[in-house]
């Protein structure tokens, strides 16, 4: 800040509360009351820090290529101005000593009003340490909080100051281990279709002999009316995918996520081309920066392209994949992280859906009070009456869990 100038405060009688239709209005004046635009001074951000929580899973979980039996999420707060945004990922602890160590000496004092600015300085102050893995992830956690303290500074939901194209993003349901046993994983698609949703996912491939049983259990829970998807997770060679695409095929499986390593863009198109007729490939899960998601959509690997918003940058990374998207005409789908993930998503034009990961729904509903539930038909659908992600945390109930 420049000397002598004067930090920004919040007005006498508090900011403008909108009313129906008048966002628009309600935005600009609290922009101007919180900026002192007459005086071109900015509200700076005070402090970010980080906290880290390690969850233990129900059971031990496994999907075709990993085993796990515990989630860890890294919960960031930005302050500015008497107010607090909440940002996350879900990554290892270390991204906390990211945050704490670095990324908050970069961002306190910025101006809370100009997200991507900081975006753009985290971006450069990284390149020495590692843009990508941990690094990616904890500028996702900075960012969305930076984009949640934006949206309460002025006073109006994220999906505004996200200027929103959808008023709801659809979801699918997302759990269907490899651990489960038959009647368990029956039980979990059965348990969202139940639930309103139409479109559910099961994972394959670290089994190969036993998926059989699985996907006749899957089809017969849910009926043959709901869209049953599969998900791989690298596990099969370039052939072993084209001949699985096939058996999927006679259970009227729409969507094959990562027939091999999202690393083979080559094999990723192979299967593209040569699948059957009314199965998508998707993958890009993984995607740490634009540059991953520019080679992946230029190989024309995928029929919908995937993006973790705790991975890929936050909301701003998160809006420029959308933008690729929409230059070509491809479908986005976004993984996981819902409560974070069906916010952003409204703001994509060419959106297809959102994984409604099982272990990281339970896990947002014991850290997050206000937490978005699924409407009827599958989607879910943001709060405007809550500024911000609409989102507080549960300090207490999760302390048992600080890594």
């Amino acid at each position: 800040m420049a000397a002598g100038s004067r930090p920004a405060v919040v007005p006498p009688g508090g900011l403008a509360r909108p009313l129906a239709g008048s966002y628009k209005r309600c935005f600009e004046e609290n922009a101007m009351a919180l900026s002192g635009s007459s005086r071109g001074e900015a509200v700076p951000v005070e402090q970010v820090s980080a906290r880290a929580f390690t969850i233990p899973t129900e059971q031990k979980e496994s999907d075709g290529t990993y085993e796990w039996n515990d989630d860890t999420i890294v919960v960031v707060e930005a302050k500015a101005a008497g107010r607090t945004g909440v940002g996350y990922s879900y990554t290892q602890p270390g991204a906390r000593e990211v945050v704490n160590g670095k990324l908050a000496g970069v961002v306190e004092g910025m101006d809370a009003l100009r997200v991507q600015a900081a975006w753009a300085s985290m971006l450069y102050q990284m390149r020495n340490f590692g843009q990508t893995g941990i690094g990616a992830m904890a500028i996702s956690a900075v960012d969305t909080a930076l984009w949640d303290l934006k949206a309460r500074l002025l006073d109006v939901p994220i999906v505004v100051a996200l200027d929103g194209v959808h008023d709801s993003t659809p979801i699918y349901g997302s759990g269907g281990f490899t651990s489960y046993t038959p009647d368990e994983l029956a039980d979990q698609l059965r348990g969202w279709v139940d639930a309103g949703i139409p479109r559910v996912k099961m994972k394959t491939g670290r089994d190969p002999a036993a998926d059989g049983d699985r996907l006749r259990a899957a089809r017969d829970a849910i009926g043959d009316d709901v869209e049953l998807y599969v998900d791989a997770n690298g596990a099969f060679t370039r052939k072993q995918a084209l001949e699985w695409a096939g058996i999927y095929s006679d259970y009227r499986v729409k969507w094959f996520e990562e027939p091999v390593t999202s690393d083979d863009l080559e094999g990723l198109r192979l299967i593209r081309d040569s699948g059957p007729p009314g199965m998508d490939i998707a993958a890009g899960e993984y995607g740490w920066n634009p540059w991953y998601f520019q080679r992946m959509l230029d190989a024309g690997a995928v029929d919908c392209l995937q993006a973790d918003v705790t991975r890929c940058l936050g909301f701003t990374g998160f809006l420029r994949v959308g933008a690729m998207c929409d230059a070509r005409a491809i479908d986005l789908s976004a993984h996981c992280a819902p409560q974070l993930s069906a916010q952003v998503c409204t703001a994509i034009w060419h959106l297809r859906h959102l994984e409604y990961f099982h272990d990281h729904v339970r896990i947002e509903h014991l850290v997050f009070d206000g937490c978005l539930e699924p409407e009827p038909g599958g989607a879910l659908k943001p709060d405007r009456s809550r500024p911000g992600l609409g989102l507080d945390v549960k300090w207490s109930d999760i302390a048992r869990w600080e890594a």
